[in-house]
């Protein structure tokens, strides 16, 4: 692992490539926190490093549309803190400024996820920190982490205490704590790990619950099927077709539960396809799966309303092939 110091980081930039370095997070706060010299890093990093895939932990209040549009010439993705503020012993979050930033890096194509905590900060409480999780899954983050469920794997003691650690509360008791922890723990396994940012809003809709909900229930069946956060199991390290199995094995206990079970093959098809797109990108892997419907319908917007798609399209039975093209990935019937 290469680390380099404010001094001489931007005149380094020129030998990643000689170096071998295809990532790099940047963790100076004093570029990080002033949108002029952020913006000017941006600018050189893509002069001297453009191939290099950057990790930028960055503060909303730093994202305008210059810093922004700087991000979208780059192979980036955005580590937002989504976080609010006690005052007079209230929690504090402004939706209306996260959701205006949101749309902002949503139109401009760059990927960003959100770091979540709870019961860290005076006045919060379960029902403000499941109406955070639900209104950052409306956004769209490509991921949520929740650092606290990170702190077993950290050996730094200087990155440990950096990060903020539950605790109980008149608004946040040690249950609580335990509960929210296995929701982030589920949030992870299933939305993050699981690459379900394309397609989860759409699935969840017909079941008509919010996120929040959805997730206390799949970190009580991940219990019961031995793949909790008390059990071990660690996503990070399971292949993401085991990960979509369980997502698929949950999805159909849902819409059963919710009687849909006949929008439950839509689902499959389109969290299938999805998923063998995610592989294909992120691990080179071909394909071949069997689907129900067309896979341009299913990969297009008709997809994203569950029961229009299964009242207005028609099944249609092939065998596809996921491989990378000249230009991304690609299907083609086999």
């Amino acid at each position: 692992m290469f680390k380099f110091t404010s001094s001489n980081l931007e005149s380094s930039l020129s030998s990643f490539k000689q170096r071998g370095i295809t990532e790099f997070t940047l963790q100076d706060e004093a570029v990080l926190s002033h949108k002029g010299k952020l913006l000017h890093f941006l600018q050189v990093f893509q002069k001297e490093a453009g191939d290099v895939f950057l990790t930028l932990p960055v503060s909303a209040n730093v994202l305008d549309m210059d810093v922004c549009k700087a991000c979208a010439e780059l192979y980036c993705t955005l580590e937002i803190p989504f976080s609010g503020l006690s005052k007079g012993g209230s929690y504090l979050f402004d939706k209306k400024f996260f959701s205006r930033r949101a749309d902002m890096l949503n139109t401009l194509g760059l990927v960003f996820g959100f770091d979540m905590n709870f019961a860290c900060d005076a006045g919060d409480s379960v029902k403000a920190f499941r109406d955070r999780l639900d209104f950052a899954l409306s956004l769209y983050p490509n991921h949520i982490d929740f650092p606290q469920l990170e702190l077993a794997g950290i050996s730094d003691s200087a990155d440990k205490s950096s990060i903020k650690q539950p605790k109980p509360s008149a608004t946040f008791s040690t249950q609580d704590i335990k509960n929210c922890r296995e929701t982030a723990f589920a949030v992870s396994s299933f939305y993050s790990y699981g690459r379900a940012v394309t397609w989860f809003l759409a699935v969840l809709a017909p079941l008509k619950m919010t996120p929040s909900k959805f997730f206390q229930d799949f970190a009580e069946w991940q219990k019961i099927n031995n793949c909790s956060l008390e059990s071990g199991w660690k996503p990070e390290t399971a292949k993401h077709a085991e990960i979509e199995k369980m997502q698929l094995s949950f999805l159909k206990f849902k819409y059963d539960e919710k009687n849909k079970p006949q929008l439950f093959d839509v689902v499959s098809n389109i969290v299938r396809l999805n998923g063998a797109f995610s592989r294909c990108f992120g691990e080179g892997e071909e394909s071949k799966i069997e689907l129900g419907y067309n896979p341009e319908e299913l990969l297009s917007g008709a997809a994203m309303d569950i029961q229009s798609f299964f009242d207005n399209s028609f099944i249609e039975n092939s065998t596809v092939k996921i491989f990378m093209g000249e230009d991304g990935v690609e299907w083609r019937y086999c």
